[in-house]
């Protein structure tokens, strides 16, 4: 006898999925920090061969590999292991467009720790880390962790805005990178447009990462630091683009317009300024990734949030800018916003 058919039934199935998704992110960690993709990539398959290579018991690498084809990063044939596309791209570090350094910042025990209670940063609107600081206080360390760890995710939206702004053109800029981080946005102009000149403003120690990546580019010439805080440093004048990549967001809106105001003023007649981010629908749920980013600000930041285009319109217009375009990407859950002086 089989029990009736219920149309619809609820299920607890996506609750246990929410509880239990720590156990993604550690299993994800372990395998990167095993180097696990790349050795089943270079073709050692079995749960022997792994073990031996990634120096791990046999029930541990058995237990993590199967969980891995349950997650869909890996696929299984018998007992034998192998990469799907996404893995081979994005998590082999033999790839050119591995991501997998992305661990040691998105994984590190400050970001995960930010959310070990979370009801207590929901009550009170403000985050734990860092003595209710957030990731924004001065000279935070964390800044030179993104900067080392990020870059190689970073290098695909670096070239797409480029391409945006126009950079082999060649016309003869001045580009300010605001909290330029590791500095690929400006570097990758730099690369492209033998004429810009970059101006690289963040924390000393963070300039240090972004310098490096400039020279190993060859533009280092045409690299200048700008060390200091982005509330209080002296820009400088007449750019003919202004980046303002991943940060923006990081701040409530004071503190944004005062930034505004000062892009706007360091900007010659007619400059951009380009902002790149996570910014949500006029709903703030959807695209529904790009909506979720703002529980990591609000887990990581005192003020930082995933604003809306009409917000942000709103705000570069209240501080004198008279053209907005939103610029959608082709593929993730950022997108670029144009701003003419």
């Amino acid at each position: 006898m089989s029990l009736p058919a219920q149309a619809h039934s609820p299920s607890p199935e996506r609750i246990f999925e929410a509880l239990n998704a720590y156990q993604r992110t550690a299993s994800l960690k372990a395998a990167i920090e095993l180097d696990l993709f790349t050795v089943i990539g270079e073709g050692l398959n079995s749960i022997s061969e792994l073990s031996t290579r990634c120096r791990a018991s046999e029930r541990g690498i058995r237990a993590l590999c199967d969980y891995l084809v349950v997650l869909g990063f890996l696929s299984k044939d018998r007992d034998r292991y192998a990469l799907n596309a996404e893995s081979a791209k994005f998590l082999d570090r033999r790839s050119p467009a591995c991501i997998a350094s992305s661990v040691r910042f998105l994984a590190m025990p400050a970001m995960t720790g930010a959310f070990s209670d979370f009801t207590s940063v929901v009550r009170s609107g403000t985050p734990t880390l860092s003595g209710g600081a957030g990731t924004t206080g001065p000279e935070d360390p964390i800044w030179v962790e993104f900067a080392v760890a990020m870059a190689p995710m970073q290098a695909p939206l670096a070239d797409l805005l480029a391409k945006i702004v126009g950079a082999a053109d060649g016309e003869k800029w001045k580009v300010l990178d605001v909290a330029a981080g590791h500095g690929a946005f400006g570097i990758e102009i730099a690369k492209r447009n033998p004429s810009a000149e970059i101006f690289a403003q963040d924390w000393p120690r963070v300039l240090e990462v972004a310098r490096a990546n400039a020279s190993e580019a060859g533009v280092t010439r045409r690299f200048h630091e700008l060390p200091g805080s982005a509330f209080e440093i002296d820009f400088g004048g007449d750019y003919d683009i202004v980046l303002l990549t991943n940060f923006l967001q990081l701040f409530d809106r004071s503190a944004i317009q005062t930034v505004l105001r000062r892009v706007h003023a360091a900007l010659k007649p007619g400059g951009r300024a380009v902002t790149l981010g996570f910014i949500t629908n006029e709903d703030r749920v959807t695209p529904p990734m790009t909506a979720a980013f703002a529980i990591i600000m609000l887990g990581t930041t005192t003020g930082g949030d995933a604003y809306s285009f009409q917000e942000y319109a709103a705000m570069f217009v209240r501080a004198g800018f008279r053209i907005n375009e939103h610029v959608p990407l082709p593929a993730g859950p950022q997108s670029v916003i144009i701003s003419q002086k």
